[in-house]
């Protein structure tokens, strides 16, 4: 169909022709804003005359940005949902007006794949990496998700931790081209407005993060956006959720990060961090905005805030919302789950086994939680019972009770009674656990004395170095296996390699959250839940122990390996829909009768669809 200056009103408009291009299978988008008075002009593509007034109009005259694209032709290549490459066909390139802006070669999928691989690891630098995949993902989206998906081991830490850390760390520097939104104090009364900024309507899961707390390299303020973008391609690439679903956020309320502060390259507002009111008001306008904007049934995933307000906004929204904190839910049932294969390999049950925890922060009472959840529920003991198998220690020594009016809200659980012990080499020793985790973000923590401690008091120690990025970790694969002479069962948060000792290859697992979430995320999604239940996360952690072989065991881990991952997250979407519909919290109705088959068959494919 054929615009024309006949069928444009004589007002201000703004026009948006979803369909107007229908026989390409290709969106189109006509932005008009016509000041009053203006003589009617040619058709688009029409005529020499300067009809957007630019030319005519002196440098201090307003004029109106004019835009209008249609999903073919040069806008086609530049339209990273659309575009192909080389992989554009000879007959879409004659339908789509591509014929002479692409070289003459045509080139499948797997090649373009391939190539970039090729291209990505001639870099030597991790960081080059991570922006050359970025770039990848503005430019050819369903390239980047494929490549992804494929390759996932490899680049799994590149797009998310460690390099991560880095690249928020230098966000300012290397930040091309937006691929969130940034809503800041300045924008107070006006959220509702910037989300429907967003050129996507049908928005299933948002990570929003207030860069306070990133990984564990503290305050990185506005700059922590790499962290919900670099989530967001993990839903997609391993839980199936299409990208135009996603939307990554921050919320800029300052940075008390001096350096940051005084970089000339940062990004975000030059202050110090907003707290209390000020701050209590702006999450609660974006709490009701996005669920007046998506609906109930949007997944909102708080990432990377600081303890106080972690604890806080996952308490206060979680019976009004659907919200999912990763560093404390998410991080508790994948190490969860890592528990439960773990003691096939060291016998006995959950209740048998004795915690003690260095870092009490969210992670550490998080996990902590859960696994006192679980043995609750596997043993029909209350929880305040449960909870005295799980001891933690924090900046100050062993939480006890007699600490408990200093204590933080969230540690106050754990405070059992005991002398106080302020070492934590003496606590070990005093506690005797059968499971060490690191969640302090501290590095090289588990020393040597601290590991060969615990093998002492363990045939096969569970020891857990949780902390990201790799130079957080509480200690090494190599530390482990060396120090407990290869009796250690090992896992971390940030990847290792294989460690040889005594002629035997040791393979560490990686307790990263990118087990759980995206799987867990799906299942809310296709199940149309309305709220988060731990039971979902206690499903989460079972579904994903059930995933571990005796082959992954025979190599030592107590997590199975990335390359299935995808299958592994439909199991895990699987079990936490049907926990949703067991709790009447799913609101998809009538339930499918198979809900793996259904998680696989909603999961996003990154094959490149036929043009018209």
């Amino acid at each position: 169909s054929m615009l024309n200056s006949n069928s444009l009103p004589e007002r201000n408009v703004s026009v948006s022709v979803d369909s107007a291009v229908r026989d390409v299978n290709a969106p189109v988008a006509v932005e008009v804003d016509r000041s009053v008075g203006e003589k009617p002009f040619a058709a688009v593509g029409g005529g020499v005359e300067d009809m957007y007034g630019e030319d005519t109009a002196t440098e201090d005259q307003y004029i109106t940005p004019w835009s209008v694209s249609v999903a073919s032709g040069y806008s086609l290549l530049r339209d990273p949902h659309h575009n192909k490459g080389l992989a554009f066909t000879e007959k879409e390139r004659d339908a789509h007006f591509l014929r002479g802006l692409l070289p003459p070669v045509v080139v499948n999928h797997d090649l373009q794949v391939k190539k970039m691989m090729h291209n990505i690891r001639q870099y030597q630098v991790p960081l080059q990496r991570y922006q050359a995949m970025m770039d990848l993902q503005q430019r050819n989206e369903r390239l980047f998700y494929k490549l992804l998906i494929e390759n996932v081991e490899e680049l799994l830490p590149i797009v998310y931790t460690p390099t991560v850390g880095e690249a928020c760390q230098k966000y300012g520097s290397i930040f091309e081209n937006s691929q969130g939104l940034f809503i800041s104090l300045k924008d107070k009364g006006r959220i509702l407005e910037i989300l429907k900024n967003w050129p996507h309507k049908k928005i299933q899961v948002i990570v929003v993060t207030d860069g306070e707390r990133i990984l564990g390299l503290g305050d990185l303020g506005c700059q922590g956006m790499g962290i919900p973008v670099g989530k967001l391609a993990l839903y997609t690439a391993l839980g199936g959720v299409r990208p135009s679903a996603c939307l990554p956020i921050t919320i800029d309320v300052g940075t008390n990060n001096e350096k940051l502060l005084n970089d000339e390259f940062y990004i975000g507002l030059k202050q110090k961090r907003a707290a209390g009111q000020e701050y209590a008001e702006l999450m609660n306008e974006f709490m009701s905005a996005v669920k007046q904007n998506y609906g109930e049934k949007v997944l909102i995933q708080f990432e990377d805030f600081a303890n106080h307000n972690a604890f806080d906004l996952l308490e206060k929204y979680r019976t009004t919302h659907l919200v999912f904190n990763d560093d404390i839910q998410g991080t508790a049932s994948v190490v969860l789950g890592g528990l439960i294969s773990a003691l096939k390999l060291v016998g006995g049950s959950l209740a048998d086994q004795k915690f003690l925890f260095l870092g009490a922060g969210e992670a550490g009472t998080g996990i902590a939680e859960l696994i006192a959840l679980e043995i609750s529920k596997q043993t029909n003991i209350p929880l305040e019972e449960s909870r005295k198998k799980v001891w933690l220690v924090d900046s100050k020594g062993l939480i006890v009770r007699s600490r408990l009016d200093s204590l933080q809200h969230f540690k106050k659980p754990w405070a059992h009674d005991h002398e106080p012990v302020n070492e934590f080499l003496d606590a070990i020793k005093t506690i005797r656990p059968t499971v060490l985790i690191g969640s302090s973000g501290t590095g090289q923590t588990f020393t040597k004395e601290v590991v060969e401690t615990m093998s002492s008091l363990n045939e096969k120690p569970i020891i857990l170095a949780l902390s990201n990025p790799t130079s957080q970790s509480e200690c090494t694969a190599e530390q482990a296996y060396t120090w407990s002479e290869g009796r250690a069962i090992f896992a971390s948060g940030s990847p290792f390699k294989p460690v040889e000792y005594n002629g035997k290859l040791y393979v560490s697992g990686q307790a990263n959250n990118a087990y759980i979430f995206p799987g867990f995320g799906l299942g809310l999604i296709i199940s149309g839940a309305i709220r988060v239940h731990d039971d979902m996360l206690l499903a989460a952690s079972e579904a994903l122990a059930e995933q571990v072989t005796q082959e992954h065991f025979d190599k030592g881990l107590i997590f199975p390996p990335f390359t299935s991952i995808r299958k592994i997250s439909a199991h895990i979407a699987a079990k936490v829909a049907a926990k949703a519909y067991e709790l009447g919290l799913a609101s998809r109705l009538p339930q499918p009768e198979n809900l793996v088959a259904y998680a696989e068959s909603c999961m996003y494919s990154p094959k490149y669809r036929i043009y018209r």
